[in-house]
């Protein structure tokens, strides 16, 4: 009887010491399986976060293609702009040079129609006197 309360505290002490290491190890598989779930969302934040990464490079390599196209088009504005502006100073001289040919053929013309009247004045007072 000795035997057998011997081999049933042994057995029980066995079946508690089987208990909880059941217990023990689904308290391990539950944190296993938090630390399962914990690393799958982050993993998928990291996915997520390099995803919208990509989309912002992207973005803003359109946004740097756009400025490209904009400065090329802001250089050839002001190189057309500067040859406006030579265009503008050849044409204000030639314009110049044409003013004061007017001027003086006009001085030139109005001197010879003076001188023409005077002739006709002096032929004719000279024919009238006679």
């Amino acid at each position: 009887m000795r035997e057998e309360n011997r081999e049933e505290r042994v057995l029980s002490a066995c079946n508690e010491k089987s208990g909880s290491v059941v217990q023990v190890a689904a308290d391990q598989r539950g944190r296993l399986l938090m630390s399962t779930e914990r690393l799958n969302t982050s993993s998928d934040r990291i996915k997520e976060s390099r995803r919208t990464m990509l989309e912002t490079e992207e973005l803003g390599v359109s946004i740097l293609q756009d400025l490209h196209g904009q400065r090329q088009s802001l250089l050839h504005a002001h190189d057309t702009l500067h040859g406006v502006d030579d265009s503008i100073g050849r044409s204000r001289k030639i314009l110049t040079a044409m003013s004061r040919r007017m001027d003086r053929n006009k001085y030139l013309i109005g001197s010879i129609i003076t001188v023409l009247v005077i002739v006709i004045i002096l032929i004719l007072y000279f024919k009238l006197r006679h």
